[in-house]
C-alpha cells in the first residue's frame, strides 16, 4: 500500500513538474523570438536533432538491446519514420511557429484542444455520439478559442491569422502525435521510440530546409534559452511524463499536465511583460476545463 502511495506521488509530482519544463521551454522560445529575432525553422531543426541524440544516448544506456531491434520490422520502422516527421516534427514546428506570431501561454492553450480533437475521432471511430460531459468539453472549447481568436468581439481578430492557424495546428500535430505511436509504444521502450522519432524528424527537417545556410548569430543569454529548450523543454520533459504516465496511467496525467498552459501563462507575464486581458484569461480558463471534463469522462 505504502509502495502504491509512492508511486501515485512519484507519478504526480514527475507529471507536474514535466508539464513545467514544457510551458518553461516555450516561454524561452518566445523569449528567443522577440529579442533576437530566431526563426523557428531554425530552432525547431536543432531542437529536434538535439534532442534526439541526447535521449537516444539516454536509451542505449538503460535499453541497449531494444535500440535497434525495431529497425528489424519492416512495418514498425514505416511507422517509427512517419511517426518522427508527421508526429514530432510536425507538432514541435508548429508549436515553435504559433509562439512566433503570438506568445507561450496562448499557443499552449490552443496545444490542449487536442484532447477535443481526440474525443471527436473516439466517437466516430465507436459511432456514437459525444455523451453530456463531452458535450460541454467542446462547447467550453470552441467557446476558449473563440474568446482568444476575437476577444469577445467577433467584428474583429485580436489573436493575428498566423497564430491562430499554427495553434490550431498544433492541436492537430499533438493529436496525430499522440494517437500515431500507440502500437509502437505497445511493443517498444518509449525512450527509444521517442529518440528515434526526434532523430528522424530532425535529419528530415534539417535536410529540407538545409538548417546550415540559415544564419543565426547569438549571445551567451541567447545560447542559455536554447540549452533549456533543448534540455528541459525536450529531455527532461519526456522523461518525467513517461514516469508519470507509467506510474499514473495517461487519464491522470492529462489531468496534471494542465501545469503546462498556466506555467506558460505564468512565464510569459512574469519574464517576459506579456499582458493578457480578462477575456483571454477567460479563454484560458474554458479550455483548461476540458482537460479535467475529458479525463473524468475518460
Amino acid at each position: 500500500m505504502n509502495e502504491t502511495k509512492s508511486h501515485l506521488l512519484r507519478g504526480s509530482l514527475c507529471t507536474m513538474l514535466g508539464g513545467v519544463c514544457w510551458g518553461f521551454s516555450g516561454t524561452c522560445g518566445q523569449y528567443l523570438f522577440t529579442r533576437y529575432g530566431v526563426s523557428s525553422l531554425w530552432l525547431t531543426c536543432l531542437r529536434l536533432l538535439s534532442g534526439g541524440v541526447i535521449m537516444l544516448a539516454l536509451a542505449a544506456v538503460r535499453h541497449r538491446r531494444e535500440l535497434l531491434r525495431i529497425w528489424r520490422s519492416p512495418a514498425d520502422a514505416a511507422m517509427l519514420v512517419g511517426y518522427g516527421v508527421f508526429g514530432l516534427m510536425m507538432c514541435q514546428y508548429a508549436y515553435m511557429t504559433s509562439i512566433s506570431y503570438s506568445n507561450a501561454g496562448t499557443t499552449t492553450v490552443l496545444q490542449t484542444l487536442s484532447l477535443v480533437i481526440i474525443m471527436l475521432l473516439t466517437c466516430l471511430r465507436l459511432r456514437r455520439r459525444p455523451n453530456r460531459v463531452e458535450t460541454v468539453a467542446l462547447v467550453l472549447a470552441l467557446l476558449g478559442t473563440f474568446l482568444l481568436a476575437t476577444g469577445g468581439d467577433p467584428a474583429h481578430m485580436v489573436l493575428s491569422p498566423q497564430g491562430l492557424f499554427w495553434g490550431l495546428a498544433t492541436a492537430v500535430a499533438v493529436t496525430v502525435y499522440t494517437l500515431l505511436p500507440r502500437r509502437l509504444l505497445a511493443r517498444w521502450n518509449r525512450e527509444a521510440i521517442n529518440g528515434w522519432g526526434m532523430l528522424i524528424g530532425g535529419a528530415i527537417l534539417n535536410l529540407g530546409a538545409r538548417s546550415w545556410t540559415l544564419h543565426t548569430d547569438l549571445p551567451l543569454q541567447g545560447w542559455l534559452a536554447v540549452a533549456a529548450i533543448v534540455l528541459f523543454g525536450t529531455v527532461l520533459s519526456f522523461t518525467l511524463f513517461m514516469q508519470g504516465i507509467q506510474d499514473v496511467g495517461p487519464v491522470k496525467s492529462s489531468m496534471l499536465a494542465a501545469t503546462e498552459p498556466v506555467s506558460a501563462t505564468v512565464f510569459s507575464a512574469v519574464w517576459l511583460g506579456t499582458s493578457f486581458s480578462a477575456v483571454d484569461l477567460m479563454g484560458f480558463a474554458a479550455i483548461i476545463a476540458t482537460i479535467f471534463l475529458l479525463a473524468r469522462s475518460e
